[in-house]
C-alpha cells in the first residue's frame, strides 16, 4: 500500500478544512512519541487555522480520535471512534499562536475518550468542575458537544467522521442543558454566540431574560433530555435491625449532585420518564409510579415516585448537607453529604454543603 492510500483519513480532515481556509497553512502542533509507544499524548496532531468571520476566532481541529492510515477497526461504517473535535476560540487580531492550554484540554479529552472508551455525541456535556482554562478567572467551566456549524460529516476510506464541536460553556448554562437539552440550549444563546465560539471573557448567557424564558419553555414543553447522571458520591445503606428498633434505609448522595437532581426530576418524573443514577457500586433509578416506595436489588436500588413524592423530593433535595425524610416514603431518609471540589493536583478547591 503507498504512503498516499495510508493516510487517507488525515488528508479527509484537511481537506474537509480547506474548503473554508482554501490554501492558508496552518499552525499545526503534532506529537514526538506516538501513544502507542508511550508517549503522553494520544492525539496525532492538532492544527489551529485563522477565521476572521464573524469575528477573529481559531479554529482548531484535531488528528486521532478516528483512523488516520490504515483501517484498523471491524466496523466498515464508522472511522475509528466516529469524530474527531473542533475547537472554536476567540482571538485577539495580533495573536499568532492559539493559546497552549486550548491544545492541552483537547489531548486532555483523547486521554479520557482512550482510556475509558467513553465517546462524545453532539448533544453531550462535560462538567469540568472548575476553569476550562486552568489558572484562568474565567466562569466558562463547562463544556458541551455539538456538530459543528460549518463542518459536515464526512466519509472516507476507513468510514465516516463527524466533526463535533467543542463549546465552553458556564455552570448554570450547564444546569439548563441538564434541566432541558443541551442542543436546545445553545441554539437559544446562537444570537449571543455566532458559531459557538468560545470567549473566555463572557458572562453567563442565563443572565438575558429571552434565554432564560426559552430554557423555562422548553423544559416546560419537553422536560429532561438528561436520562442517566453519573454521581461518584452515590451510596445506599439498607436498612438494619437495633436492639431497640430498626434504622432506615438511606440513600447517600453528593450535595452538588442533590441539586441538579431535584431539577430534573420535574422534567423527567412529571413528564413520565425515568432517571438513572449510576455510582462507584450501586445504580438508583427513580422512576414514574402510582404508588410511591422503593425496592431494593443486589446493586441496583429503584425508587417509585407518584406526583406528590416527585414534587416533595424536588423541593427538599438542595445542595446542603443535611437528612432528608419524605412524607411518603416510610423506611428510607436521604443523606446529602459535602461535596469537595478537587483540582488537578487534588487539592480542595470549594465545598459545597
Amino acid at each position: 500500500m503507498n504512503e498516499e492510500a495510508k493516510s487517507a483519513g488525515w488528508d479527509a480532515i484537511e481537506q474537509a478544512m480547506s474548503r473554508l481556509y482554501g490554501d492558508q497553512e496552518p499552525k499545526h502542533y503534532g506529537t514526538l512519541i506516538p501513544y502507542m509507544l508511550g508517549g503522553p499524548d494520544p492525539l496525532d496532531g492538532i492544527s489551529a487555522y485563522k477565521a476572521e468571520q464573524p469575528f477573529p476566532h481559531w479554529h482548531i481541529v484535531t488528528f486521532g480520535f478516528s483512523e488516520l492510515y490504515d483501517k484498523e477497526s471491524d466496523d466498515d461504517q464508522q472511522s475509528g471512534y466516529g469524530f474527531e473535535l473542533t475547537f472554536r476560540l476567540a482571538r485577539e487580531e495580533t495573536e499568532e499562536e492559539p493559546p497552549a492550554w486550548a491544545l492541552n484540554l483537547l489531548q486532555n479529552m483523547g486521554r479520557y475518550v482512550f482510556k475509558s472508551g467513553n465517546i462524545f455525541r453532539s448533544g453531550d456535556y462535560l462538567d469540568a468542575n472548575g476553569p476550562i482554562c486552568l489558572g484562568s478567572d474565567t466562569k466558562l467551566t463547562a463544556l458541551a458537544f455539538a456538530q459543528d456549524p460549518e463542518l459536515p460529516e464526512a466519509d472516507t476510506p476507513n468510514g465516516r467522521v463527524q466533526f463535533l464541536q467543542m463549546v465552553g460553556i458556564t455552570g448554570c448554562e450547564l444546569e439548563a442543558m441538564q434541566t432541558w437539552n443541551t442542543l436546545g440550549m445553545l441554539k437559544a444563546c446562537e444570537e449571543h454566540m455566532p458559531r459557538y465560539i468560545t470567549d473566555l471573557t463572557r458572562g453567563s448567557f442565563m443572565q438575558e431574560p429571552a434565554i432564560t424564558e426559552a430554557v423555562q419553555r422548553g423544559m416546560e414543553r419537553d422536560g429532561s433530555s438528561t436520562g442517566f447522571l453519573y454521581v461518584d458520591q452515590l451510596g445506599w445503606e439498607p436498612a438494619k435491625k437495633r436492639l431497640l428498633g430498626k434504622t432506615p434505609a438511606a440513600l447517600r448522595l453528593g450535595a452538588k449532585q442533590a441539586g441538579i437532581v431535584g431539577k430534573l426530576l420535574a422534567g423527567r418524573i412529571l413528564k413520565g420518564k425515568s432517571l438513572y443514577m449510576t455510582g462507584p457500586d450501586i445504580q438508583v433509578v427513580l422512576e414514574p409510579g402510582e404508588k410511591a416506595g422503593f425496592e431494593e436489588g443486589e446493586d441496583e436500588v429503584r425508587l417509585k415516585l407518584d406526583e406528590a413524592s416527585a414534587v416533595e423530593l424536588s423541593r427538599k433535595l438542595l445542595p446542603k448537607e443535611g437528612t432528608i425524610v419524605l412524607s411518603s416514603f416510610k423506611g428510607m431518609t436521604i443523606q446529602i453529604v459535602k461535596t469537595y471540589i478537587k483540582d488537578q493536583d487534588g487539592n480542595v478547591v470549594s465545598i459545597i454543603g
